[in-house]
């Protein structure tokens, strides 16, 4: 893609792009405008180049992602993966949380490949191309993420009846 057609497809997918970084981000609004400024910038300059055979729109939320945990390391927010799986994720939830706060509950692969899919329509194919995993591992975080939510979800509704 020439400048001018990089330009258009960021204006094309800056909703979605924005909200993606939001999401890689921990949901905090303002990392996110950062991260997808620098996004655009790495795309425009040329640091970050797509390869023919990639989709568009894949690579573009590989770009966002990768740049988001660059930056989440950079502040000290970024948690390892040694350290997520010592974290309890089965606790309750109240009956006062959103949806977007259960999805938060969820380990970090899990929250991505679910956010990928739900939000932005992506298939389990293109989230492992996005995540750089083996398809079998992206079906796995998607299965135990969508059965987990769908636990949370009924228990909630046990607490409004």
């Amino acid at each position: 893609m020439n400048r001018s057609q990089l330009e258009i497809f960021l204006r094309q997918h800056h909703r979605e792009a924005f909200l993606w970084a939001r999401q890689c981000c921990g949901f905090d609004g303002e990392l996110s405008k950062d991260v997808i400024q620098q996004v655009y910038l790495k795309v425009l300059e040329g640091q970050a180049k797509m390869k023919t055979e990639a989709h568009p729109k894949t690579w573009l939320f590989s770009v966002i992602r990768f740049t988001a945990m660059d930056e989440l390391r950079r502040i000290g927010k970024w948690i390892t993966v040694e350290i997520e799986e010592g974290l309890v994720w089965d606790a309750e939830p109240s009956e006062t949380e959103s949806h977007e706060d259960l999805i938060r509950r969820l380990p970090k692969m899990q929250q991505e490949v679910l956010l990928m899919v739900f939000y932005h329509d992506m298939t389990l194919e293109e989230a492992a191309k996005v995540l750089q995993l083996h398809i079998g591992t992206v079906r796995t975080h998607y299965d135990r993420g969508k059965k987990k939510l769908k636990e949370w979800i009924e228990l909630r509704k046990t607490f409004e009846v």
